[in-house]
């Protein structure tokens, strides 16, 4: 398992923040940083809004339950303003996991999304049995394309019309980070 020992709960310290297990409490800040259109905008359409406290509540119960637990709540002074998550594919894609995150917006440009991202990709190889790990942005998306590119992600495809969000059909751009021999 690498330098990551399966700890419960899990938490990554890093410069300014931490990757750790969502726990309770994390609520009324999950609710309050995730209620916000700009985030809506540029996640899957699973992720709602506007976004309730009863949601985060339903999200909090499920991520701290979740076996193996591969849903992680981003931290900023005790408070969780942010998530990022892992998603193993299925049959034939197994030796593949999708990354996924967002940050509450006033939180943004302080490079807490790339520390966050390169930690947790890290934590995956060293701890699932994958070999790629893939991330996909919506083509308006340019800051979170420049997060992935800093984390050793490499642009694969552009995904034409591939998806609606807001009622627009959206080109999705396919990032893809492989396991270092």
């Amino acid at each position: 398992m690498g330098a990551y020992p399966p700890t419960d709960p899990m938490r990554i310290d890093l410069e300014g923040c931490a990757v750790r297990s969502w726990r309770a409490g994390d609520e009324a800040s999950l609710a309050e940083h995730a209620n916000n259109r700009k985030i809506w905008l540029n996640l899957r359409d699973v992720f709602p809004h506007p976004y309730t406290l009863e949601d985060a509540a339903n999200w909090v119960r499920f991520a701290s339950t979740e076996k193996p637990e591969l849903s992680y709540a981003i931290d900023v002074d005790g408070n969780a303003v942010g998530g990022i998550g892992l998603t193993r594919l299925p049959d034939v894609e197994r030796c593949t996991a999708d990354i996924a995150y967002w940050l509450g917006e006033k939180f943004w440009g302080r490079g807490i999304a790339t520390r966050v991202v390169a930690a947790v990709s890290d934590y995956a190889f060293a701890t699932l049995d994958i070999a790629r790990l893939e991330g996909w942005v919506f083509a308006w998306n340019p800051g979170s394309m420049r997060v992935l590119e800093k984390c050793g992600y490499v642009r694969e495809a552009v995904m034409r019309k591939s998806a609606i969000k807001d009622g627009r059909l959206v080109d999705r751009v396919v990032y893809a980070r492989l396991r270092e021999p």
